[in-house]
């Protein structure tokens, strides 16, 4: 980790840490409800991508693509949403969401609809996924 990059409040608050890749934290989703990934450079003041060099850039991407590939083979998924907003949060991360057309907001976005769904057994879902990740 990178000595003065500090993870932001509400994605600590709203998610299970899952692992570190070469400078990248992936953390879980507390929502139940979807396999829904982020991931967050340990680059401090990182609010969008071109704040990243070209190499991390680069890296932020491939491991956004591998963990999308991997999870939606794994679950089955209809269509993996990947995307970076940071709208309600500033500190850079990427969203990485397995939906299906069966799910609780399909087709509409993720954000913003129902409530959340605690897992049921929150230390089984953050294992199943660092194994699925190999994290």
């Amino acid at each position: 980790m990178t000595p003065d990059w500090v993870l932001n409040e509400r994605l600590e608050q709203d998610s299970f840490w899952l692992g570190t890749r070469d400078g990248v934290q992936f953390r879980l989703m507390k929502d139940a409800r979807y396999a829904w990934l982020v991931l967050i450079p340990q680059v401090p003041g990182a609010e969008d991508w071109h704040d990243l060099t070209q190499p991390m850039q680069s890296h932020l991407f491939a491991l956004s693509m591998q963990a999308s590939k991997v999870v939606k083979q794994a679950l089955r998924a209809d269509k993996m949403n990947v995307a970076n907003l940071g709208n309600m949060v500033r500190q850079l991360h990427v969203h990485v969401v397995a939906r299906h057309v069966t799910d609780a907001a399909w087709p509409n976005p993720v954000w913003g609809l129902g409530e959340a769904t605690a897992h049921a057994e929150p230390e089984k879902s953050i294992q199943e996924m660092r194994d699925l990740l190999e994290l």
